[in-house]
C-alpha cells in the first residue's frame, strides 16, 4: 500500500508595502474602481528593492518554524515554484536551503508559472515516495513587482508578490494527497511569457523585457482548464464535486473564479479567496490562500480540498487533498497571522 504524503507544515509572507489601486489612477490613467470591478483585486504588496524571492521564501519558511519549531525535521531537499527566481543558478531553493539550516539538502527551482506550487507538491511526493527524501520543503515565492512593466494597464495592476513554504512528508492513513492532474499546451505559449535567454519564442514572435500577456485568451484558457483539471482529479480521486469542503484555486481573478465555481457546480463561498488583498502572487497564491484558511479557522482536520492552478506555458495543475490538522502550524490556534 502506498504510504500517505500530506503537508506536515506551513508557513506564509508577504512584503510589508501595500500598494492600493489608488496608487494606479495617474500612472495608468484609470480608476481605483475600475480595476477592483474587472479583477477583484484592490490592493497587494510590492517587496522592497532590496527584496527578492529567496528573501520572501526564507521568511515564509522563518514563520513557517515560528509556529512550529520542529518543522524542518527530516527535510532533505527543498524544491522552490518560482518564475522570478534571483538567478537562474544558484536556484533560488538553494538560496533559501543555505539560509534556514538546510545546507546539503537536495535543491531545485521548478518553472511552471502560476502552477508552479501545485507541480511542486507532486514533483516532492515523487521525491518521496521514490525513496530520494524523507520529508520535502515546498515554497512558492515571487517578486513579481519586479518583472511586470509598472506602465502596463494591462498586468501592472494584476500581480503583487509573497511567498508561502509547507513541508511534505508523512501523514497518517487517510490523510494526505489522493491525485494530481498536470498538464500544458504550448500552443498557447504566446498569451503568456516572460523573456529569459531567448528574444522571441519559436515561431519568431518577438518578447520584451517584461512579462507579456493576452488578457482574454488567458480567460478563455483558464476557465477551461481549471474546470477540466479539476473534473480530471476529482475522478481520479473518486470524488464527487458535492465532496469538496474548500476549493483553493489560483488568485489571479475573481471572475475566473467565480466563472469556475459556476461551472463546477459549487458556491462560491466554497472557495477561498485573497486576491483582493494580494493580488496574483503566481506560485505563491495557493499557499497564502492555504495559509489563510488556516488561521481563520475555515480548514479543519478531515476537510477536503481541492487544489487547482493555470498559468503559462500554458500550463494547468490540480490535486486533491484531504486535510491533516495534527501538527502545530496547521491548526488555527497555533497562527498568529501573515505580518
Amino acid at each position: 500500500m502506498r504510504s500517505s504524503i500530506g503537508i506536515t507544515a506551513l508557513g506564509r509572507y508577504v512584503p510589508e508595502r501595500v500598494v492600493s489601486n489608488a496608487e494606479y489612477e495617474a500612472q495608468l490613467a484609470t480608476t481605483a474602481e475600475w480595476i477592483e470591478s474587472r479583477t477583484g483585486i484592490r490592493e497587494r504588496r510590492f517587496a522592497r528593492g532590496d527584496e527578492y524571492s529567496s528573501d520572501l521564501g526564507v521568511a515564509a519558511v522563518r514563520d513557517l518554524l515560528s509556529r512550529d519549531p520542529h518543522g524542518l525535521q527530516d527535510v532533505s531537499a527543498v524544491v522552490c515554484a518560482t518564475l522570478s527566481p534571483d538567478a537562474l543558478m544558484p536556484s533560488t531553493a538553494a538560496l533559501i536551503a543555505m539560509q534556514v539550516g538546510l545546507g546539503g539538502a537536495a535543491a531545485f527551482d521548478l518553472s511552471a508559472a502560476c502552477s508552479g506550487f501545485v507541480y511542486a507538491l507532486s514533483m516532492a511526493q515523487g521525491l518521496i515516495l521514490g525513496g530520494t527524501a524523507r520529508r520535502v520543503l515546498v515554497v512558492g515565492a515571487e517578486v513579481m513587482s519586479k518583472v511586470v512593466d509598472q506602465n502596463d494597464r494591462n498586468t501592472a495592476v494584476l500581480f503583487g508578490d509573497g511567498a508561502g513554504a509547507v513541508v511534505l512528508g508523512p501523514v497518517p492513513a487517510g490523510y494526505g494527497l489522493q491525485a494530481f492532474a498536470l498538464g500544458s499546451d504550448g500552443t498557447g505559449a504566446s498569451s503568456l511569457y516572460l523573456r529569459c535567454a531567448a528574444p522571441e519564442l519559436p515561431g519568431g514572435f518577438p518578447m520584451g523585457r517584461f512579462l507579456g500577456m493576452n488578457g482574454r485568451e488567458v480567460f478563455k484558457f483558464a476557465v477551461r482548464a481549471v474546470v477540466e483539471s479539476g473534473t480530471e482529479v476529482l475522478k481520479k480521486s473518486g470524488l464527487a464535486t458535492s465532496s469538496v469542503d474548500w476549493v483553493i484555486l489560483h488568485q489571479a481573478n475573481v471572475r475566473i473564479i467565480e466563472a469556475a465555481c459556476e461551472r463546477f457546480g459549487m458556491p462560491l463561498s466554497k472557495a477561498v479567496v485573497n486576491l483582493d488583498r494580494y493580488g496574483n502572487t503566481s506560485s505563491a497564491t495557493v499557499p497564502l490562500a492555504l495559509g489563510e484558511a488556516i488561521d481563520d479557522g475555515r480548514l479543519r482536520d478531515g476537510q477536503q480540498l481541492l487544489l487547482v492552478a493555470f498559468g503559462g506555458g500554458l500550463s494547468w495543475a490540480a490535486c486533491t487533498l484531504k486535510w491533516w490538522g495534527g501538527a502545530p502550524s496547521l491548526t488555527s490556534q497555533a497562527q498568529e497571522g501573515v505580518r
